[in-house]
């Protein structure tokens, strides 16, 4: 089978940054399911996007589908035929209509029934046929949230669309897409290089690109490339460029050939927190901001530009001039928030509503106050400094320098509260309030930290399920989903044995009649017990160990990820699928019972299988029951699995049902008996 390159690019107006990848690589993916859907195969598919293209090369592609057979499925047989075995109208129609004799048909089976139908030869489509509506379709399904028009034309895109071109090798493709006719012109870098040419075919797009146009179209090689050039000037000063991942992402987008150039600002900048001035040097101007070794902002930062002028003194001190006015403001809005001491901002909050029904941001610490005592208290922080951290985690909402640059909520607070002489613990508690924030972040480790990042969450949760207004399909403005799994990972891997149950009923009780919903505290624990499954699932822990646990409904959310450890490390044994098979059947037998006897009696054992199982249950019961209280579900699982050998022996060779009564009775209290010692742990049944 022939097989040959094949380029597609769209030329549009500048496209939105933040979504340049997404909208590459969704094009990529759209026209590599139409490929398949086409039984068209190639040996590799590459996606280029700058700001004024997306682009697709695929490698070898087959310049025709390949004839096939194709299997046409007509009536049922039993619509098909009468009584008689006759062919009905209906059949004959359908063959006359498909060109066959009705003779010629065959039988298809299948799991629903039986089908008349017959075999047809299907010729192969040429590629550049299907190219055309292969694009169209690809980009229609594109993630694009609004669609924009422009000029006169009524077709829709993300942006404007000026150039379009095919090419199978060489050959240009016939196609009209977007109102565009397909041709070899493309457009080069808006000031660098040649404003558009045309490619000559498929294979030599990228390096004409390059050389004739000035435009790096791989995405991946423009941001490596950027990266190479902040990393190289940070150390040409000693310093360590900040490259955060989201703003490499967004700079790589704006720019199509990119040079780093180094800036410098006022070093009597650096008395504001260095949050505030990395806050508007990387969300308004897109800089890479610059620290010394030990993490110390300098009065530096990198700019990536997208012009290469004779004369860079003029464009850098162009840039020292953009910033210089923001980084004033920071300075402005942190002398005037420090003519007060953060508590004093609390008085703001009386004003502020949180929510209509929940009431002031002001009311809403003093319930976060009473639930991150009452944390503190049980996980033996310091219920002092744990109340003061909770009154003063909102001031900062209240002061101009957050009100500003809203993400450094928390962290002016922290930086306030230091100047102010506020404890370590109180004003780090304030920052870390927040955490986690994303997948992946940190988690406060210290007990007034994680007191009142805990009651936070708690009281959001518990705030906003009390009036209703639990969260719907993807959205959940108040981040509940968040909130959960942040009480989740803040309480497995800080290993506390926190009654959440408690503490989330405690939490309604300080709300009293600001809850509506009566049924809070369940719907809140099923949400958390769903969450908690998510966090599981993310281990690549199975869904059937999650439920084990959760037959047992443990209150304290590190024992039921003790648990989780435990049948974990149990399925691993060689013993696990044979104990839990046995332990199903003796859930049946017990759920027929009649009568549970609680106590063995050791003159009833008759046969010596069942002497063995008693005896070997003897001797590793009070261990099992220690280790039990002591939390150490995987050492009890693993000393459990020893039974095997003697409750299979057991199930082998003893009928449970004698005739005799008391005997009956004696081995169902066996049963019992290993059924509360394992059940302990979790439900082992549905391990299989």
């Amino acid at each position: 089978m022939d097989t040959k390159n094949l380029l597609i690019e769209l030329g549009t107006e500048e496209l939105p940054p933040k979504s340049l990848r997404k909208l590459a690589e969704a094009f990529h993916s759209e026209f590599i399911k139409r490929l398949a859907a086409q039984d068209l195969k190639y040996s590799n598919a590459k996606w280029f996007a700058t700001p004024r293209r997306l682009a697709l090369q695929i490698l070898d592609l087959q310049t025709k589908q390949e004839d096939k057979t194709v299997e046409i499925k007509g009536p049922s047989v039993k619509v098909a035929f009468d009584e008689n075995n006759q062919p009905t109208k209906a059949a004959i129609g359908w063959a006359n209509a498909n060109g066959i004799d009705i003779k010629d048909v065959k039988t298809i089976s299948t799991d629903k029934g039986a089908w008349i139908g017959f075999d047809k030869q299907q010729t192969g489509q040429d590629t550049t046929s299907l190219i055309e509506n292969m694009v169209k379709e690809s980009l229609a399904a594109l993630p694009i949230p609004k669609l924009m028009h422009w000029g006169s034309k009524k077709v829709e895109f993300v942006r404007p669309v000026h150039t379009l071109t095919i090419l199978f090798n060489d050959e240009v493709v016939k196609a009209n897409v977007l109102d565009l006719d397909s041709s070899r012109l493309v457009k080069g870098h808006r000031f660098l290089g040649k404003q558009e040419f045309e490619i000559k075919d498929a294979n030599s797009y990228e390096d004409q690109l390059l050389n004739e146009g000035l435009v790096i179209a791989d995405y991946e090689k423009r941001k490596a490339k950027i990266k190479e050039q902040v990393i190289a000037l940070s150390n040409s000063v000693n310093g360590v460029a900040d490259l955060d991942e989201d703003l490499l992402e967004e700079v790589t987008s704006l720019v199509e050939y990119p040079t780093a150039y180094i800036a410098s600002f006022e070093e009597s900048f650096l008395q504001v927190p260095s949050e505030a001035l990395v806050y508007t040097m990387k969300g308004d101007q897109k800089y890479f901001p610059l620290y010394d070794k030990e993490g110390k902002l300098l009065p530096k930062f990198i700019f990536i530009s997208n012009i290469q002028p004779e004369n860079t003194q003029s464009l850098i001190s162009g840039n020292e001039r953009v910033v210089r006015p923001r980084l004033s403001d920071a300075q402005f809005f942190f002398n005037t928030d420090r003519k007060k001491k953060l508590e004093d901002y609390f008085k703001t909050l009386e004003t502020v509503v949180y929510q209509k029904d929940i009431g002031t941001i002001a009311y809403r610490t003093s319930v976060v106050q009473e639930v991150a005592k009452y944390i503190a208290k049980e996980i033996g922080a310091n219920v002092t400094l744990a109340k003061r951290a909770a009154y003063l985690a909102k001031c900062d909402l209240a002061t101009t320098l957050v009100n500003e640059f809203t993400d450094t909520q928390g962290i002016m607070g922290m930086h306030y509260a230091r100047l102010d002489g506020e404890d370590n613990d109180v004003a780090d508690a304030i920052f870390e309030q927040y955490l986690p924030r994303f997948a992946g972040d940190i988690i406060p480790t210290k007990g007034v930290q994680i007191s009142v990042s805990l009651a936070e969450k708690i009281v959001t949760l518990v705030g906003i399920f009390g009036i209703n207004l639990l969260p719907k399909g993807d959205k959940d403005p108040y981040g509940l989903r968040r909130a959960a799994i942040g009480v989740i990972r803040i309480l497995i891997e800080n290993k506390l044995d926190l009654n959440i149950q408690e503490t989330l009923k405690f939490c309604a009780s300080i709300l009293k009649d600001k809850i509506k919903n009566e049924n809070t505290l369940d719907q809140l624990v099923e949400y958390i017990y769903t969450r908690l499954k998510a966090y599981y699932q993310d281990q690549n822990i199975g869904g059937e160990i999650y439920t084990a646990v959760l037959a047992n409904r443990p209150v304290s959310l590190f024992d039921f990820d003790k648990r989780v450890k435990a049948l974990v490390n149990f399925k691993t044994l060689e013993a696990a699928a044979a104990l839990a098979g046995a332990y199903k059947r003796v859930n049946n037998i017990l759920s027929k019972a009649d009568i549970k006897q609680e106590n063995i009696a050791e003159d009833l054992l008759v046969k010596q299988e069942e002497k063995d199982l008693v005896n070997s249950i003897n001797k590793i019961e009070q261990e099992i029951l220690n280790l039990y209280k002591d939390g150490k579900y995987t050492e009890a699982m693993t000393l459990l699995a020893t039974l095997k050998d003697v409750i299979d022996n057991f199930f082998e060779n003893v009928i449970v049902n004698d005739e005799d009564e008391k005997i009956k009775n004696n081995r169902i209290a066996i049963l019992s008996k290993i059924q509360n010692l394992f059940k302990v742990t979790g439900d082992i049944s549905v391990l299989y």
